[in-house]
């Protein structure tokens, strides 16, 4: 059997994060990252573990709206857990902490966007509560950035958080 966390933390993967408003672009790899997320979803459901749903609002991405929705490729039902968040720090401000005590989590695997942001800080935040990360890899995308490529970004922070703040599985 593969291996899983208890629970799925899909961080961000909504319309106006996986494709810039600024020009064509979308998130590196986005359809491969798509596929990934959706089989670590299925093997969640085939699990009966909890899947948890973040979705950053600001002024671009309004709740209700368009690019504040989830991907519509992505798999999520009635019995995923919805959170808002208004910073890149999924707990900040939220009652995601309060929700991982309720259901006795003690372990998080996570996958996401973007990795320099908003995946970065709920990593490092869930290591500093004591919760034990993983995450497959690639499982996190962003976009091309001047100072570094997008797949850059990716194996750098890749690289940063293994072994330090979650474990690769």
């Amino acid at each position: 059997m593969e291996i899983s966390a208890d629970v799925l933390l899909v961080i961000d993967l909504q319309n106006g994060v996986c494709y810039s408003d600024y020009s064509d672009e979308h998130l590196f790899g986005l359809e491969e990252l798509l596929t990934k997320v959706n089989e670590r979803i299925s093997l969640y459901r085939k699990l009966n573990k909890q899947i948890i749903f973040v979705q950053h609002c600001d002024e671009e991405l309004v709740p209700g709206e368009e690019l504040w929705a989830i991907h519509a490729k992505l798999d999520v039902q009635a019995q995923d857990i919805l959170i808002n968040k208004t910073h890149a720090n999924s707990f900040y401000r939220t009652n995601l902490k309060e929700i991982l005590d309720q259901l006795n989590v003690h372990s998080i695997e996570f996958c996401g966007a973007q990795t320099e942001y908003c995946m970065d800080a709920t990593i490092k935040f869930a290591h500093g509560l004591g919760y034990k990360n993983s995450m497959i890899k690639n499982a996190t995308s962003t976009l091309n950035h001047s100072f570094m490529s997008a797949e850059e970004t990716i194996n750098f922070y890749e690289k940063m958080w293994n072994h330090r703040y979650l474990e690769f599985i």
